[in-house]
């Protein structure tokens, strides 16, 4: 019963949390372990961003699955520092700032200082590849909402990053693709179907995600990273 109260919680927030369209598989918890979390300096900056069309979509006419926000947006990638305000012998104040090992993607337009979405990025590599963890940061249902923000919790996704001199290639894990593996017996991890949303949601934990992209993302047999549904080519901005 617990757990079915869950779902009817996920469903919701399924819509609002950047899974609505069913193009990235989710899961309740992150994609990484602290052990394999790293910092890449070189993605930091203010990017443009271009979709890439999958292997599927090649002969679609406008078959581009994101939403104008996503591409018409400036994507400011920065590295999270946090301020904590601390007292000195003498009791005057004093702000210490400490960098996390996470960055906050913010997808702004026109005016940088205006962030229409914010995600929490959280790098981490297994077997040497770079892999990204998104996951929201805020959302203004969530912050306009008490009985939201009672039954929040934030919904994961994966993607592989490649960079090359001035571009990113970041590439989403998709849910019918991972429907698929799961399917054919391909890829054994624990999940759970939302009837409502029709769509899967994974339940395995941070170490059985790990192994899992361990064992089967290096290998394109298995996971194809340049046949994912949701896949953006990004262009740094000279600034």
């Amino acid at each position: 019963m617990k757990f079915r109260k869950l779902l009817i919680v996920t469903v919701i927030i399924l819509f609002i949390s950047g899974c609505s369209d069913f193009i990235m598989i989710c899961s309740l918890n992150p994609f990484y372990l602290e052990k394999d979390v790293t910092l890449a300096p070189e993605i930091e900056g203010n990017w443009s961003v271009h979709p890439i069309q999958s292997k599927k979509d090649s002969t679609e006419k406008n078959s581009s699955h994101w939403e104008m926000s996503d591409t018409t947006s400036v994507w400011q990638i920065r590295q999270f520092i946090s301020e904590e305000k601390l007292k000195n012998k003498q009791g005057t104040d004093s702000v210490v700032f400490k960098p996390q090992n996470f960055y906050v993607v913010k997808l702004t337009g026109n005016n940088p200082d205006s962030a229409q979405y914010q995600f929490r990025l959280v790098l981490f590599r297994v077997k040497d590849f770079l892999y990204a963890d998104f996951s929201p940061r805020e959302t203004a249902a969530i912050q306009n909402s008490r009985m939201a923000k009672e039954n929040y919790f934030t919904v994961h996704t994966l993607a592989r990053i490649t960079v090359r001199n001035k571009q990113l290639i970041v590439s989403w894990l998709g849910n019918e693709y991972m429907k698929s593996m799961i399917e054919e017996k391909r890829v054994r991890i624990k999940y759970r179907w939302v009837e409502d949303a029709k769509r899967l949601l994974l339940t395995a934990s941070s170490k059985e995600l790990t192994d899992m992209i361990e064992r089967y993302a290096d290998q394109k047999r298995f996971i194809d990273w340049d046949d994912q549904l949701a896949m953006l080519k990004l262009n740094r901005i000279n600034e």
